[in-house]
This record gives structure tokens, C-alpha cells and sequence, in this order.
């Protein structure tokens, strides 16, 4: 039975346009996970639209806005199977109006696929995704580098190692280490090197796609530590009532458990545990369910609430500490900045109190006491203060809920770990 497998949290990223929602399609089609007669129903469909390209990318983008632009919007979820683990694929947008769904995607992943198309190269975008699932937490990662059927010669190999060189370099500039990666070529839209050789790629004797993330390692799973799961959306279905939809990141969840919502400060039992439409006994770190809920009502807790046990429920930040690394911002942040921090999947304004230390981004040794501003490139210890109340963890204790990436302006600004909290009373 799949269920006996080790389960992995896979996460597509990458920049618009460069094939994600194709590539994770023909995922689904080669492992089985859909079937032929679906595909031949997209490709009919799509070319009725005018986007025959568009087939595989269908096979997740199921809003039908997302159809018409040809954009991926929200976060879905779609099993597969390979002969070693069952993953659960997050679909995660790439087009900038949708980086916080992206977060969100990656912040629950186990691992990750970076896509590039191989006649683009890197882009602002995938620098923008890579940075990200470097600071959220995603240490082991494949990178698809897609379209080889679109450059210039077909399926050149020199375009493929040229490219191959420069995502290496940003992968090492932001801390990856090679052994954390692997790069194989692939057409998504052909077929080519995912499961089978590509006639046309014959220079390739390395993996193939699905290889490559069959050789992902399985994640330590925090199970004795309390529970924590962020919540991600809540419904309310008739006939059994309030039902929370999240990832475990730590500790595990039975039916019969009583559970406290924070920072909504509900509490209720869980009465029933569901993955993939189906009814399971308990959950543990890395899956992600949706469960019957007594005592709290649809409207009582929302998304970016943390569920965790009664007897120790989620912290909530009156103030935090944390390490931080400007990415990309335009002048300078100083005390006083109030940006929108993004953690797990709570989105929350947060105003920057202190800057108490600037450091050295490379070595984390402490350059100047106080700074009066920090510009790109710059690493300091902080000290801010959500605009409301925020569920939120120290690193070291739970590293799932610990990291955050700070968004302004439409783009990511700066990234950083909590590293100490002032709790709220509650």
C-alpha cells in the first residue's frame, strides 16, 4: 500500500513562464497520478482556448481564472507516487502578484524543485525564489532546467551547461552546498527526461527528472515535540462542522486531542483526521490534513492561527527578537519601517522598534552596536513589533514556525529568524 511509504512534501518554485505547472502536469501524467483520457480532455480544451501548450499546466491549475491567464494562483495539493516515496505536490505560483502564496507553498515543503527555462536563464524571480526556500528552510532541492526543446539549437548542450553554471552560483551565493543539489535538463511539454530519455538530449548520461527526486532524503520528523500547525484555510462543511486545513510541522494529532487555537485563544477536540479524502488514524510532522474540530466555530480562527495542544498552546509575540538579512530593498530600513512579515502562512504587519546589531552577513560577528539603518546585502539583529497579534516560535525551539520572510513594495525585502520572544499574555 503507498500509505506504508515515507511521504514527502514536494514544492514547485521558480519564475513565471518557465514551465512549472507543465512540468508538475507531466509529473502526474508519467507516475500515473492522472490519467491519459484526462490529459487528451486539457489538450482539446486548451487548444479550443488557444493555449495548446497549456495541457499539463492544467492538470493543476483548476481556477479557471488561472486558465484563462495562464497563471497559477493559488496552492494546490496533488499526490504521486514513485517507487520509494508518496509525495504530495504544492503547486506554488510564480508570478509576482503571488509570492505569498509561494511562501506559504514553500514554507510547508520538504524539499523543492526550482524550474528555469534554459532559453531565459535566471531571472529576478527565480534569485527571488531561491533566497526564499534558502531562508524558509528547504535544504535539499532538484533543479529542472526546462524548455531544452526551446533554445537555440534544439536541445543544446552548451546552452544547458552555461545555464547549469549560473543557477550553481546563486545557489552557492545564498548558501547551498552541492551536495544539496542536483541539476538535470528536461522538456516538461515533450516529455523528454523525466521519466524516459530524451532521443534528443543523447549528450545526457546523468539522471533522469524522476530519479533525481526519488533520491531526496526523508526529513527527521519532529514527533515528540508539542504540536503545531499552522492553519491554512477553514471551512465549514454540513453534517460534521468546523474543518481546519494546515500541515503538522511538529508533534502529532489523534482524534480525541484537545487542541487550542492561538492567537484566536479557541479551544475544542479534534474529532476526526482527513488526508487526501480519506480518513486516518492520527497526523504527524510533514502531513498535510483537515480536521473535524469540536467546540470552535468557521468564524472563530483563521488562517495564519497555529493549532496546538491545550496544555501547550502556540506562543504569541507582545514583541521579537530576530536575525534578519536584507535582500533587495530600494534605500534604507530604520526603526520605525512597518513592512508585512510572512510566517508559516500568518501575513502581519510588524514595525521595527530597535536595529541593535549590524553583522557580518558571512561570519554573523557583530560590526556595529545601534545602527542608525540597514541597506541591501546588510545582516543585523532587530527587535520588532507585530501590528496585531501573531503566533509565531523561537528557531531554535520549533524552526518550522521561527522563519519569515518580509515582503514591501511587491517584492521580498529581507528574510530572517526569530531568536527570542516576548511573550503576550493572552
Amino acid at each position: 500500500m503507498a500509505d506504508d511509504k515515507p511521504h514527502l512534501n514536494l514544492v514547485f518554485i521558480g519564475h513565471v513562464d518557465h514551465g512549472k505547472s507543465t512540468l508538475v502536469g507531466r509529473t502526474l501524467f508519467e507516475t500515473g497520478a492522472i490519467k491519459d483520457h484526462i490529459i487528451e480532455e486539457y489538450k482539446k480544451e486548451a487548444e479550443e482556448k488557444g493555449k495548446g501548450t497549456f495541457a499539463y499546466a492544467w492538470a493543476m491549475d483548476q481556477l479557471e481564472e488561472e486558465r484563462d491567464r495562464g497563471l497559477t494562483i493559488d496552492v494546490m495539493h496533488k499526490r504521486f507516487d514513485t517507487d520509494k516515496y508518496y509525495f504530495t505536490i504544492i503547486d506554488a505560483p510564480g508570478h509576482q502578484d503571488f509570492v505569498k502564496n509561494m511562501i506559504t507553498g514553500t514554507s510547508q515543503a520538504d524539499a523543492a524543485v526550482l524550474v528555469v527555462a534554459a532559453p531565459e536563464g535566471v531571472m529576478a524571480q527565480t534569485r527571488e525564489h531561491t533566497f526564499l526556500a534558502r531562508t524558509l528552510g528547504v535544504d535539499q532541492l532538484v533543479i529542472a532546467i526546462n524548455k531544452m526543446d526551446a533554445t537555440k539549437p534544439e536541445f543544446s548542450e552548451d546552452r544547458f551547461n552555461e545555464v547549469k553554471d549560473e543557477i550553481t552560483q546563486l545557489l552557492k551565493s545564498v548558501g547551498y552546498k552541492d551536495e544539496q543539489f542536483d541539476i538535470v535538463p528536461t522538456s516538461a511539454l515533450k516529455g523528454h527526461n523525466i521519466t524516459r530519455d530524451g532521443e534528443q538530449i543523447d549528450w545526457w548520461d546523468g539522471k533522469r527528472f524522476l530519479e533525481a527526486i526519488n533520491e531526496f532524503t526523508e526529513p527527521e520528523k519532529p514527533i515528540d515535540k508539542p504540536l503545531r500547525l499552522p492553519i491554512q484555510d477553514v471551512y465549514s462543511i454540513t453534517g460534521i462542522g468546523t474543518v481546519p486545513v494546515g500541515r503538522v510541522e511538529t508533534g502529532v494529532m489523534k482524534p480525541g486531542d484537545k487542541v487550542t487555537f492561538m492567537p484566536a485563544n479557541v479551544s475544542g477536540e479534534v474529532k476526526s483526521i482527513e488526508q487526501h479524502h480519506e480518513e486516518i488514524p492520527k497526523a504527524g510532522p510533514g502531513d498535510n490534513v483537515g480536521f473535524n474540530v469540536r467546540g470552535v466555530g468557521k468564524d472563530d480562527i483563521r488562517r495564519g492561527d497555529v493549532c496546538g495542544a491545550a496544555n501547550d498552546p502556540p506562543t504569541v509575540a507582545e514583541t521579537f527578537t530576530a536575525r534578519i538579512i536584507v535582500i533587495d530593498h530600494p534605500s534604507v530600513v530604520t526603526e520605525g519601517y512597518t513592512p508585512v512579515f510572512h510566517t508559516h502562512t500568518a501575513q502581519v504587519a510588524c514595525t521595527f522598534l530597535e536595529l541593535q546589531k549590524k553583522l557580518d552577513s558571512k561570519t554573523g560577528e557583530v560590526k556595529e552596536e545601534n545602527p542608525d539603518f540597514l541597506k541591501t546585502g546588510e545582516a543585523a539583529i532587530v527587535k520588532v513589533k507585530p501590528t496585531r497579534n501573531l503566533a509565531i516560535e523561537k528557531v531554535e525551539e520549533f524552526s518550522e514556525l521561527g522563519r519569515f520572510a518580509i515582503r514591501d513594495m511587491g517584492k521580498t525585502v529581507a528574510a530572517g529568524q526569530v531568536i527570542d520572544i516576548e511573550e503576550k499574555e493572552m
